[in-house]
């Protein structure tokens, strides 16, 4: 596990994400909603929008989205970028700079169980953060930014993105510096404005 505390999985060569472990202090959500909501990341690069699977990770889509309509991810940022593998964020703490020393270790209070699936994990698909403890995941997520094969059956895998690759792909490119390890820190900060809950078919 980082240092640092909650980190996306493993990069290619065997880098593995993680999260602290802190104890239980809410009950998360145990049903999702239905599959006819996506979720509008707002970042200050552009929209994302992503599809959820609740077919296979109700229980994850269902805090995600609870999540969202909290306001919870309102005002965080992407911490961790590695081109080529994917962009994390979801941590409450990067809401405060001067918290940067514990980025990565943050969640909303509570760990959920993991829903390990099939759904492969490739460029689009959203999947949550954990540490070494598989049912320690709360909050943080990551996008891929490219085949991550390597994580299937070991990260929950709950969406993908349907609209704003483009906002990926630039999100993915920023330039980095080196943080807990490895070159993966925004030079700049790349803000998640908000994250909102919509009907499918308001999304054009």
């Amino acid at each position: 596990m980082l240092v640092a505390g909650l980190v996306v999985g493993c990069a290619r060569g065997g880098k593995q994400a993680e999260t602290t472990t802190i104890p239980a202090k809410k009950e998360a959500p145990s049903v999702a909603s239905g599959t006819n909501e996506v979720a509008v990341i707002k970042t200050s690069m552009g929209e994302m929008v992503v599809g959820f699977w609740p077919d296979v990770a109700p229980n994850t889509v269902a805090n995600f989205e609870k999540l969202a309509r909290q306001g919870f991810y309102d005002g965080t940022c992407f911490h961790r970028v590695v081109k080529g593998f994917m962009i994390q964020g979801g941590d409450p703490l990067t809401k405060d700079p001067d918290k940067e020393a514990v980025w990565g270790t943050g969640d909303p209070g509570y760990k959920i169980k993991a829903e390990f699936n099939d759904r492969h994990h490739e460029l689009g698909v959203i999947s949550m953060a954990r540490s070494q403890d598989p049912d320690s995941a709360g909050s943080q997520f990551f996008i891929c930014d490219g085949d991550a094969g390597f994580l299937d059956h070991h990260y929950t895998a709950f969406g993908k993105l349907i609209k704003g690759y483009d906002v990926l792909d630039k999100i993915a490119n920023v330039p980095v510096r080196f943080a807990n390890g490895e070159n993966s820190r925004p030079v700049e900060r790349v803000d998640v404005v908000s994250v909102r809950i919509v009907p499918a078919d308001s999304v054009k």
